[in-house]
């Protein structure tokens, strides 16, 4: 039996075991000389692991007693996970050197945090959850303060410890709840105490619900549980920034989806109402906030926000529709944020790093290429059609109003009309703005490379999304229907 549990969880192990022996190899070589070595190596790790992962998984697999679940939602996920986090590692390499930050720490803790995400989308069981959960968070807590001289940076670190400890707090509390009402850890023993009776599940697991979810939305940035946001994306490394609003999104919105349908898929009536609360707050605050903001960092936080909104959005609608849909705006959302953070991490005046919207400006005349490729990511970012950002709301908004959530999808129409004004305002500086505010933007090809692709794959993929809608449908099935 133990072995072939170990042959269900192996990319794992395998990540694992390449982080530590990475450990010993940074310590046992000039360390930091290693850095940008390892950093290739574990990027190419990474795009490997995802295309195992991606070709070789196959039905429902189930290993130590029901802990750890590898089934298409969790593949579709990981693949996810892995190929941003890879871009990720590429894109940053050249400025952390630039910088000076560019430890041999730095790959081997990304590469421990995914391992903690693939865990958590993976997770059947409570204590399987947190301990993925943790290993993640522990492993970013120290990557944001990763520019220790920089006293923002130490800042971010502290901030989100603190907070990320509270919410780690409200999780256990609502898990030991949870444990003590059903008896069992497990999410199959779970979902049969929590099976509703007469329409609602026992108000003590309810009440476990409400603090698991209070602890998930944190992880999500979803409001009101969004205050680590801003000054985390704003004080960490720019690089860091842009993991940050990529894979563990994603790795957060699966372990959400995985909680509320296999432990409490019986009571969608009760979890429902609360998601989409969740989500209206979430998708109004973060339209409304980035309004005044002028640092392009705290901007994509805000941002970051309201995108989380809509993706809760689709898992409030509680049907497979909804789950598909969540998980093509999670594809298109990381997808978007690639090309954005690919051009922010490159933007500098005198050597030293800037973030102010205004040194976009007049972008457009002196790298013309580059400001059309930043104006369809942001376009895409504002929904605009028929751009492929368009098509993730339409999939959040129509899978709301199938479950009779019209209300909702209104609400997510007026706050992305709402949220379109300062991606607008972007643009407006790229191609009106005043030439002396301008920064520099000296792009490495990596860099170049991912703006590019990301701006035609928004472009391009208005065609089929690239295969992903299946592949997401098939993923929702698993997971709500079996």
């Amino acid at each position: 039996m133990i072995g072939a549990d170990i042959a269900i969880i192996l990319p794992e192990i395998a990540l694992a075991i390449f982080a530590m022996a990475a450990l010993i190899f940074g310590v046992y070589t000039s360390k930091d000389e290693s850095a940008p070595f390892l950093t290739w190596l574990t990027a190419a790790v990474f795009a490997a692991l995802a295309i195992w992962i991606g070709l070789t998984g196959s039905g429902i697999n189930v290993a130590f007693g029901g802990m750890f679940v590898d089934d298409s939602f969790a593949r579709f996920a990981k693949v996810v996970i892995l190929l941003s986090a890879a871009a990720i590692l590429l894109m940053s390499r050249d400025h952390m050197a630039k910088l000076g930050i560019l430890k041999f720490e730095y790959p081997i803790l990304i590469a421990l945090s995914v391992v903690g995400m693939m865990m958590m989308v993976s997770a059947g069981d409570l204590m399987a959850l947190y301990m993925g959960l943790e290993l993640q968070s522990l492993s970013l807590y120290v990557v944001a303060s990763l520019h220790r001289d920089d006293a923002k940076s130490t800042e971010a670190g502290l901030k989100y410890f603190v907070l990320g400890a509270l919410s780690s707090g409200m999780l256990l509390y609502g898990s030991s709840l949870v444990y003590g009402f059903a008896g069992t850890t497990g999410f199959a023993g779970i979902i049969e105490a929590a099976t509703a009776i007469d329409g609602h599940m026992p108000i003590g697991l309810l009440i476990g619900l409400v603090f698991l979810i209070a602890g998930l939305a944190f992880k999500v940035s979803a409001a009101p549980f969004h205050m680590w946001t801003p000054d985390v994306y704003e004080g960490s490394p720019t690089p860091v920034t842009a993991f940050f609003a990529t894979a563990p999104k994603v790795a957060a919105m699966g372990l959400f989806a995985r909680v509320v349908h296999d432990a409490f898929g019986g009571a969608v009536g009760d979890w429902q109402q609360i998601l989409a609360l969740l989500a209206v707050i979430s998708m109004f605050l973060g339209s409304i906030a980035a309004i005044g903001q002028s640092d392009i960092k705290r901007l994509m936080a805000y941002s970051s926000i309201a995108h989380m909104g809509f993706a809760l959005m689709g898992l409030a609608a509680g049907t497979a529709l909804g789950v598909q849909a969540m998980l093509i705006y999670m594809s298109i959302y990381v997808t978007m944020n690639i090309g954005a953070f690919a051009f922010i991490v490159t933007m500098e005046r005198d050597g030293e790093a800037v973030s102010d919207i205004r040194g976009l400006s007049m972008l457009s005349r002196r790298d013309p290429t580059k400001a059309l490729a930043l104006l369809v990511i942001f376009f895409s970012l504002a929904g605009v059609p028929p751009l492929v950002g368009f098509f993730g709301k339409f999939y959040v908004l129509n899978a709301a109003v199938d479950a009779g959530l019209g209300w909702l999808a209104v609400a997510g129409v007026i706050a992305s009309v709402i949220g379109a004004f300062y991606y607008i305002r972007i643009v407006y500086f790229m191609y009106f703005g005043n030439a002396e505010d301008a920064a520099e933007t000296q792009m490495g090809p990596v860099q170049w490379g991912l703006l590019m692709a990301s701006a035609v794959i928004l472009v391009v993929g208005i065609a089929n999304l690239f295969g992903i809608e299946g592949a997401a449908l098939a993923a929702a099935e698993t997971l709500v229907l079996r």
